[in-house]
């Protein structure tokens, strides 16, 4: 097997002490996280490779390409998905406007997946340049841990090439799993999901986490009849009840035929299409079956068990507070880590790593009031803790406030379909613990939330901000009644 030594002028020299090293640090996986991380390191002046698989939109265990899942078949070409998805709804309630619409209005599916992977082509360019401008070495191909500073990889003709690193940062991220039953083979994953050859007429979606969830809205939206199964009374596990309670009766109110309590125990292939068999006994049919029951890290290929490196039960790598693994030159960031699975979490965690280990700053990544968005149709988007990890976490009562009301677009659409919002604060403090708000425009407001949180907003502090009139986010300053009042659970000792 070769060795190969780098002498690369423009990558900058690593000091005297690091010169048997073939790199400062070596990054395995240029997603969000590694790429962030390889930059960051190398404008601290170290001398950085990374490697990645090559670009496809449908990854498999040999295929990635430079952007991760987030930029390649992830956030952003979702999010395209349910923008085109959105018109549906806004040409119907455009009628009211004024708009003289005929009543069948044509979609060319095949037309926006091709402007979907127009853009995605540009985007994985695009962070290449970004790599190239910082002077870090990009290589294609797979790589592995044959060392606790050696990282042996193969490229796309077959030839394995080893480097040395006094770092490793691993930033693999993951990958969607299918359900082990009969007929797995006949569903598909997100993956798949974004770069369908045609739209399905019937679809079916098991699970109903935020991917099941965005793409029932993305089908519905574009016309199919649409059947989502999650085994929780509610969809969205994890999130504020109420506020999982306002998106079902939403995606309801829009199309989709919820089956709660229900998983599919198995596929069967018929003529008519998808036979789905539940737990329940009932069957249907579908044209496509997406598989949205969760993601696991891509640590399979790494080789870690042989250098050492701990992972947990279903394949995470075990870092500290810093991403470190328990083999001190090993580290990790994003996905792969299992930790709190957002592509801005692994940007805020590559940039840790840089200013940790190359910037003189030990930086801890901060998981408080970390804001998200559910990108269904409407959106919901939330910050800080739900009701439930309020009444758990504060030492006396919190209040709440809530607020339901129908946006002012809908009162000439007709659209019937309510936006709520809701805050907890603290009773003895004042301190807003949590906001969430399920509605259009939601993710945009919720970001300016996230800063007034992060920054220790109080509820009066909320109160005293002038509204910006007419507008749904000025009701976040102006629900001065308190819905009701929750006493904190009892902390003891045993």
């Amino acid at each position: 097997m070769a060795r190969k030594m780098l002498v690369d002028g423009e990558m900058g020299k690593p000091d005297e002490g690091d010169a048997h090293y073939d790199f400062d640090l070596f990054v395995i996986g240029a997603g969000s996280g590694g790429v962030r991380a390889a930059r960051f390191s190398a404008n601290y002046g170290a001398k950085v490779g990374i490697c990645e698989l090559p670009f496809h939109p449908i990854s498999s265990e040999v295929i990635g390409g430079v952007g991760g899942t987030c930029v390649i078949r992830g956030c952003v070409p979702k999010k395209i998905l349910v923008y085109g998805a959105a018109f549906g709804g806004e040409l119907e309630d455009a009628r009211n406007y004024g708009w003289e619409l005929n009543e069948k209005v044509d979609f060319n599916w095949k037309k926006l997946l091709h402007k979907k992977t127009e853009e995605i082509t540009r985007l994985n360019g695009i962070y290449k340049r970004l790599l190239a401008n910082a002077g870090v070495k990009l290589f294609e191909g797979e790589g592995k841990l044959v060392g606790p500073n050696e990282v042996e990889m193969t490229q796309l003709d077959g030839t394995k090439l080893t480097y040395s690193a006094k770092h490793i940062l691993i930033a693999t991220g993951s990958r969607a799993e299918r359900p082990n039953i009969p007929g797995r083979e006949l569903g598909i994953t997100s993956d798949e999901a974004l770069s369908l050859e045609d739209l399905p007429k019937r679809a079916v979606v098991l699970g109903g986490g935020y991917i099941g969830v965005e793409f029932a809205s993305i089908w519905r939206g574009l016309g199919a009849t649409v059947d989502l199964f999650f085994r929780r009374e509610l969809p969205l596990r994890g999130f504020d009840d109420e506020m999982r309670a306002v998106v079902a009766r939403n995606l309801e109110g829009r199309g989709i035929i919820l089956h709660p309590g229900t998983n599919i125990t198995e596929l069967i292939k018929t003529e008519d299409g998808i036979k789905v068999i539940t737990d329940h006994g009932e069957e249907l049919l579908a044209d496509l079956v997406l598989f949205a029951t969760g993601r696991i890290p891509n640590t399979k290929r790494l080789n870690l068990a042989s250098v050492g490196v701990e992972t947990d039960k279903i394949g995470a790598v075990k870092v500290d507070e810093y991403s470190c693994t328990n083999v001190p030159s090993i580290w990790a960031v994003g996905d792969v880590t299992n930790r709190m699975n957002l592509t801005p979490v692994a940007l805020m965690e590559g940039t840790c790593f840089a200013k940790t280990v190359f910037g003189g700053q030990p930086s801890k990544a901060d998981y408080s009031n970390v804001p998200c968005a559910v990108f269904c149709i409407p959106p919901l988007s939330v910050v800080g803790l739900s009701e439930d990890q309020a009444i758990e976490q504060a030492n006396g009562d919190v209040l709440v406030f809530t607020s339901t009301f129908n946006p002012m677009k809908n009162t000439i659409s007709g659209r019937q379909e309510k936006t709520a919002m809701k805050l907890l604060v603290d009773a003895e403090t004042d301190k807003v613990l949590g906001a969430s708000m399920c509605g259009p425009d939601a993710p945009e407001i919720m970001q300016g939330i996230a800063i007034a949180l992060k920054c220790g907003a109080t509820k009066a502090q909320f109160d005293s901000t002038v509204g910006i009139h007419p507008s749904a986010a000025e009701e976040f300053v102006t629900m001065r009644s308190v819905t009701r009042r929750v006493s904190a659970k009892p902390k003891t000792n045993l």
